[in-house]
């Protein structure tokens, strides 16, 4: 009988768990967060491109980087697609995806602002 409510006692408590992802203790909890991550990142990423869109003085300069943000979504999707390959159909891979995304959407997020220093003072990119 102990076990049993112990059992359920664990049941019952995983959804609760499943909100503080630094104790996620099932599959689905860890890809949950592990989304909630990526989320998080494409909201930094989308962010810092809004406020380099903006900074743009030139449309030629901005038609350049919608084109090299959609050929650089496409690499990013491409690449964690090419990473996450060898468990692909499992249960862990929707967080291993998501772990590839949020790594080189971060990545992404740096030389976007990088960029952005650069247009709002250019001497300190040397232009």
């Amino acid at each position: 009988m102990k076990l049993v409510l112990i059992l359920a006692s664990l049941v019952l408590a995983a959804p609760a768990l499943a909100d503080d992802c630094s104790r996620a203790i099932n599959q689905n909890a860890m890809n949950r967060c592990a989304e909630a991550d990526y989320q998080a990142a494409d909201a930094r990423l989308n962010a810092v491109y809004s406020r380099l869109m903006s900074a743009l003085d030139d449309r030629g300069f901005r038609a350049k980087l919608i084109s090299a943000q959609r050929a650089w979504i496409q690499f990013r999707n491409a690449e964690c697609t090419s990473q996450t390959a060898d468990n692909e159909g499992g249960s862990i891979h929707p967080m291993v995806f998501a772990g590839c995304r949020t790594r080189l959407t971060v990545a992404r997020t740096k030389d976007l602002e990088a960029q952005l220093v650069c247009w709002k003072n250019a001497e300190k990119c040397g232009m």
